[in-house]
């Protein structure tokens, strides 16, 4: 029920209207990783992405995004605590190699850059006004997921302890 419920709240917050690349995935998937098995980790922020995909569209690029957060669930399986360093690094790192992969996925797929290094270095310099955004967003994604966990936890503890006496 849990995963369910971490599926659809990722599909509303990606549906709702929102500043372009403030989206939920990538906070997710460090979640996902840090929080639950393999098999399961990888296949959240898949779902999510797909069902809403279904609404938003499919595009060239998709591999790319798809494959940064496949990487970002890889990353959520090193985090060891809930230190505000670790999730901000692993965060951080996330949100590069989403600008990175997805912005090579941009110049490799579409025409509007030449294939050059140059015409890469543009895609790159072209992407970086959404940068901000996808670093914030998976900030306060990273932060809400993981400290949103920890507190419905403890508040789930206080209420058994509760219940107990």
């Amino acid at each position: 029920m849990a995963v369910v419920s971490i599926i659809l709240l990722a599909v509303v917050a990606r549906l709702v209207p929102h500043p372009p690349n403030f989206a939920p995935i990538g906070g997710l998937a460090l979640f996902s990783g840090s929080h639950f098995k393999k098999k399961i980790a990888l296949l959240i922020p898949l779902a999510a992405m797909l069902i809403s995909d279904v609404f938003l569209g499919f595009h060239n690029t998709m591999i790319y995004v798809y494959a940064s957060f496949f990487l970002a669930v890889l990353i959520g399986r090193l985090i060891k605590n809930n230190r505000w360093r670790s999730l901000a690094l692993a965060s951080l790192t996330s949100s590069v190699l989403f600008f990175l992969i997805t912005n090579f996925g941009v110049w490799l797929s579409y025409s509007m850059y030449p294939k050059t290094l140059a015409g890469l270095f543009q895609s790159y310099l072209m992407g970086l006004p959404f940068f901000r955004n996808t670093i914030l967003s998976d900030f306060f994604y990273t932060f809400s997921f993981f400290y949103g966990y920890q507190f419905l936890s403890n508040l789930s503890l206080a209420h058994i302890r509760g219940s107990k006496r």
